[in-house]
């Protein structure tokens, strides 16, 4: 065994540790407390003190017992409940009287002998010794030092064994002993619940007879006077021994007038009396026929064959049904997002759609159950039904990353970064060439017709600093476009022509820059030239609050001339100097955050887009959100086509790795992992195309009856593919906006990239026109094109584009018809003719009347007639027009009401076509 304390030894052995303490002392072992320890050499060494100390020699000291004796006594206490009381049974005896139950002590004697093996052998070795006292005096001591080690050995392990047995049965017996007393306990609670149940029938049995005879003794009236005269009679006439027994029969027998209640108890008395037989007999027939005994095996028994049936707590609720409809109607809580379907509505209170939609019927709304509710619509129908509605937390995926990268705005230090300039004006004004030569390269050579079709963002290193340029187109079909170029940027070029003035693109470039709030700078270009007049310029600017710093203005004006490089270090200066001003941060470290300035899809390389980091780094490997797009970044390059790793604050870049190509304008959001960016970005795209739907619906519903009304509406169905999206979402714009009331333009379809197969089977099944904007068509397309007969085709300047679709809509639309007065005639008298009717002796007044012309008759200058002359005579000849001044006859054809002094009105239709 193991060391032990002397507290533990002393519980063991079941003597008090003081004395133990003692024993120790005494033996020469040193333990100051009960928390010492001892090892089995002082344990030995003890149990040597202890039996010399008994009057036992050192040898049977050594020598372990030959048996150990285990002694274990248990007592228990059985609680015998009272028998109830058995009534109901013809010639049973009385019931005894209630008494408490009765309490039974049980003790458990249990007695274990364990013999030590080694004994035969010990005893042998013994005899040996006995016999052997000749042999030398070392032999026998050597043979009893072996003996005693062996024997302290065994009784060491058979000690531990005992201990280990005795522990083991203990907690046997103490788990037998809990059980009963929980099984004991258990009894005890059926048992009073069990006479809880009888005692509350027995009072309901009671209080049902009490009222049955009260009810009996409200109606002595029903009793015949004979019979009432004649009870007194009937008891003077017994004796006085009998008169008690006389009583006790009355109160048995029932009252005349009264029905008698025949109790369960008194029919089951009634039949075992008739079916009474022999002693023995009657008791088998009189138990087995009770419905409260069953039959078991009586082998096994006490002999006893049927044995009495446990009843049940509560048989009259076992048929019934959990469930409690409730009583008040359930208020529910409902929480309502920015929008919910009518059956989501449903849903969330629990009633069937059926309801939520009559209740929008009866305040005049027409839905489906997918139909989409508005928040403040969701909550009159949540009113009305009556629930509760609450503001739902529209802590969505977008939701969540926006509030996660406000949190982290704050814990980088913000550095300077370069300005981004955006160089804006009116067409050939030379703003690409200005651009041009600062970055000492030849891009305006490569536009088309020799202008801007996209957004370029450049940044050049010069020896002033960075400086990042957004180039935006100048023709107004871009206006969206110089918008967006306006929101990301921190200072406006504004490049103005010397020799043409302010132009209707530099007012609107004048109104996006104030909108955006950012400074402005004016560049007067073309300064070179000998017609240039700055003044001019600048005069024509002050009438757009635009005035120059010279004049006592805030806006630096700088004159410049693109073609021979004038001016560009100044200009170059007030940009800086403008940027101080302004005190341009932003943070470095941390995830980036940008904005698109053009995106377009690449047969090679798939979706790329240009994106404008405005804080934080933007590194390769990076995942991106980007609108309803989302991807991770696979490829940078700068926009001299050299790859990159990374691009800090202000720097434009060329991202390849999105799922598709992001409106110009949508944020770029770095975010953790992929699984997170694909969530925000399916959220964004199932709201902007449910916005849309809804937007095509609502068009749908409103037009649909002055369509019925008005005649079938005639359209433009149009598919429009452009190269990049900048692009196709201006001329999205430009063509929307040619609808009128009579032609409307619809796009079918729009996209970026080549035109494939399924597009022109679109334009197939929609009888749609196919626009190409710097695309083509593939062979499947142009196949399907040959064979089907569709109109496409190819643009690479936006003004031939949009003045191709004014002509074919000015084509649907109806002629301009116009009226013209060409002669005016006097009715002197009227003269009947019976061939011609009512023939007016006319003077012509004005003009000439011509004979196949439309007429007007006029009485007080008012129209009352309009048709056409039947005749037209001068003399007796017929003519085909008399001139002003000039006497003549004129019929009216269906007309025989023409009065002296009336006026004829001729005149003449002209149609010219309708243009835009």
């Amino acid at each position: 065994m193991s060391e032990v304390t002397v507290k533990q030894l002393a519980s063991t052995v079941g003597i008090p540790v003081e004395r133990l303490l003692t024993q120790l002392n005494e033996a020469g072992i040193s333990a100051s407390g009960a928390d010492s320890k001892l090892t089995e050499q002082e344990k030995l060494q003890l149990l040597g003190y202890l039996r010399r100390s008994h009057g036992k020699d050192e040898e049977d000291a050594a020598a372990a017992p030959n048996q150990v004796t285990l002694k274990r006594k248990s007592v228990s206490e059985l609680r015998q409940p009272t028998a109830a009381p058995r009534s109901g049974t013809a010639g049973a005896r009385p019931a005894p009287t209630p008494r408490s139950g009765k309490t039974v002590s049980v003790e458990v004697r249990r007695k274990r002998t364990y013999v030590k093996r080694g004994d035969e052998s010990s005893s042998g070795s013994s005899r040996r010794q006995s016999g052997d006292r000749s042999r030398p005096q070392r032999e026998r001591a050597a043979t009893a030092n072996a003996v005693f080690d062996e024997a302290r050995r065994r009784a060491e392990l058979e000690a531990m064994r005992a201990e280990q047995e005795a522990r083991r049965l203990a907690e046997q017996e103490e788990q037998e002993r809990r059980a009963r007393e929980e099984e004991q306990r258990r009894r005890e609670a059926e048992e009073a619940r069990r006479q809880e149940e009888e005692a509350r029938r027995a009072a309901e049995e009671e209080a049902r007879k009490k009222a049955e005879l009260e009810a009996a003794d409200r109606k002595p009236a029903e009793r015949k006077p004979s019979e009432r005269a004649e009870s007194p009679k009937a008891d003077k006439g017994e004796g006085e021994a009998g008169s008690t027994g006389a009583r006790r029969a009355d109160s048995a027998r029932p009252k005349k007038g009264v029905k008698k209640t025949v109790e369960p108890a008194e029919k089951e008395r009634a039949a075992k009396k008739g079916v009474r037989k022999e002693g023995g007999r009657m008791r088998d027939v009189d138990v087995s026929t009770r419905t409260d005994y069953e039959e078991v095996d009586g082998s096994a028994g006490s002999g006893r064959g049927l044995r009495r049936k446990r009843k049940s707590l509560k048989p009259q609720l076992q048929d019934k049904h959990a469930f409690q409809r409730p009583t008040a109607p359930v208020v529910r809580e409902v929480e309502l997002p920015e929008s919910i379907s009518v059956g989501e509505l449903a849903n969330r209170m629990s009633v069937k759609a059926s309801e939520v939609i009559k209740e929008l019927f009866k305040q005049g709304m027409m839905v489906t159950i997918n139909q989409n509710l508005d928040r403040d619509t969701a909550t009159i129908v949540v009113e009305e039904l009556g629930h509760k509605a609450v503001v739902a937390d529209e802590r969505d995926a977008e939701g969540t990353l926006l509030d996660d990268l406000q949190e982290q705005e704050g814990q980088f230090e913000a550095l300077q970064r370069p300005p981004v300039v955006t160089i804006m004006g009116h067409v050939d004004h030379g703003k690409t060439s200005l651009l041009d030569y600062i970055r000492r390269t030849r891009v305006a050579s490569g536009e088309a017709g020799g202008i801007t079709q996209h957004i370029g963002a450049y940044h050049v290193e010069t020896d002033k600093g960075t400086v990042s340029f957004l180039d935006t187109p100048g023709h107004a079909a871009f206006s969206a476009m110089r918008a967006r170029g306006a929101q990301v940027t921190d200072i406006v070029i504004l490049v103005v022509a010397a020799d043409d003035g302010v132009m209707p693109q530099t007012i609107e470039a004048i109104h996006h820059a104030r909108a955006a709030g950012v400074p402005l700078i004016v560049a007067i270009n073309k300064m070179d030239k000998p017609e240039a007049n700055p003044d001019r310029v600048m005069q024509e600017l002050t009438q757009h609050e635009v005035v120059t710093e010279e004049w006592g203005g805030d806006t630096m004006m700088v004159k410049v001339s693109a073609k021979a490089g004038t001016g560009i270090d100044e200009l170059l200066d007030a940009v800086l100097l403008q940027a101080e001003v302004l005190e341009l941060t932003a943070p470095v470290d941390g995830p980036a955050r940008g904005a698109i300035v053009e995106s377009s899809l690449d047969k090679g390389r798939g979706p790329v887009a240009t994106v404008l980091v405005q804080s934080g780094t933007l590194n390769r490997g990076d995942v991106i959100v980007s609108g309803g797009e989302y991807g991770r970044v696979r490829a940078m390059f700068d926009e001299s086509g050299t790859s990159i790793e990374s691009a800090g604050p202000s720097i434009p870049v060329q991202v390849l790795g999105l799922s598709g190509t992001p409106n110009a304008g949508d944020d770029v959001i770095v975010v953790d992992d992929e699984r997170r960016a694909r969530e925000v970005a399916e959220f964004r795209s199932a709201r902007t195309r449910l916005s849309r739907f809804e937007e095509q619906r609502g068009a749908s519903l409103d037009q649909l009856f002055s369509q019925l009304k008005e005649g079938e509406q005639k359209s433009v169905n149009l598919i429009v593919k452009a190269d990049v999206q900048g692009s196709l979402e201006a001329l999205k714009d430009s063509l929307i906006k040619l609808t009128n009331d009579e032609v409307k333009v619809t796009i079918v379809s729009s996209g970026v990239g080549g035109i494939t197969e399924s597009d022109a089977n679109l334009a197939v099944t929609s009888n749609a026109i196919m626009l190409g904007f710097n695309v083509r068509a593939d062979a499947s397309a142009r196949r399907v094109v040959e064979e089907k007969g569709i109109d496409l085709r190819y643009y690479s300047i936006i003004y031939e584009l949009i003045d191709d679709v004014k002509q074919a809509i000015s084509g649907l639309l109806s002629p301009i018809v116009t009226e013209e007065i060409i002669g005016l005639a006097q009715v002197r008298d009227v003269f009947r003719s019976s061939k011609f009717g009512a023939v007016a002796g006319c003077m012509v007044v004005e003009g000439v009347i011509r004979r196949n012309n439309p007429i007007r008759v006029l009485r007080d200058n008012v129209v009352i007639y309009e048709g056409a002359l039947e005749s037209l005579r001068r003399f007796k000849d017929d003519v085909s027009e008399v001139k002003s001044g000039t006497e003549c006859g004129i019929g009216v054809k269906n007309y025989n009401d023409v009065q002296s002094g009336d006026q004829i009105e001729v005149f003449e239709r002209t149609e010219r076509a309708r243009v835009l």
